[in-house]
């Protein structure tokens, strides 16, 4: 092999083995990122979620005008009626399969043990209790916890509360089996 030979190998490998690995390094990172578009689900939940929050405005509006109207009668003796509703320990053990005790708001979807003690520091201590709170309320108890509590929602807790004080454990069920424990 003479000298010239010899230079333009020296030039021409390394071009080579330089392009090879560049064509390779693209193919191996488009391949890799990949990305899922999740659009289509948030915006069906999204949907969602916009339904059930006009759902609980058209209550709590139905709630407030019937609180601006004063009680009725009928009203004071249906209140009366929810009032004396005795809590069945044995019927709520049969729809979730779980022991469930008075008043213990962990059973309310997206309420743990440490959310259970802020609510019940701030004097919401029953199912009646948060049933009656709002949702605002339930935020500002979250808020008073810092960063790490205020990414939960608490716009159905109130609705579910209230289906606990009132005994009304197959439909609490169905409603958190519905939306996936919370997750919708």
């Amino acid at each position: 092999m003479n000298f010239e030979t010899m230079n333009i190998w020296c030039w021409l490998i390394p071009l080579l083995v330089g392009a090879i690995c560049g064509i390779l390094g693209y193919l191996i990172g488009k391949s890799g990122n990949t990305t899922i578009d999740n659009s289509a689900e948030i915006k069906i939940l999204e949907d969602k979620n916009a339904k059930l929050r006009s759902e609980l405005d058209a209550c709590n509006k139905k709630a407030a005008s019937a609180t601006n109207l004063g009680a009725s009668a009928a009203s004071f003796a249906a209140g009366a009626a929810l009032a004396s509703i005795p809590f069945d320990a044995d019927a709520a053990r049969a729809i979730f399969g779980k022991q469930i005790k008075q008043d213990d708001l962990k059973v309310v979807e997206g309420i743990g043990p440490k959310i259970e003690g802020m609510f019940k520091d701030a004097g919401i201590k029953t199912w009646k209790a948060l049933s009656e709170a709002s949702v605002a309320d339930c935020q500002k108890v979250l808020d008073g916890g810092g960063k790490r509590y205020q990414v939960h929602d608490p716009a159905s807790w109130p609705m579910q509360a209230k289906m606990c004080y009132e005994g009304k454990w197959k439909e609490l069920f169905k409603w958190q089996e519905e939306h996936k424990h919370g997750k919708l």
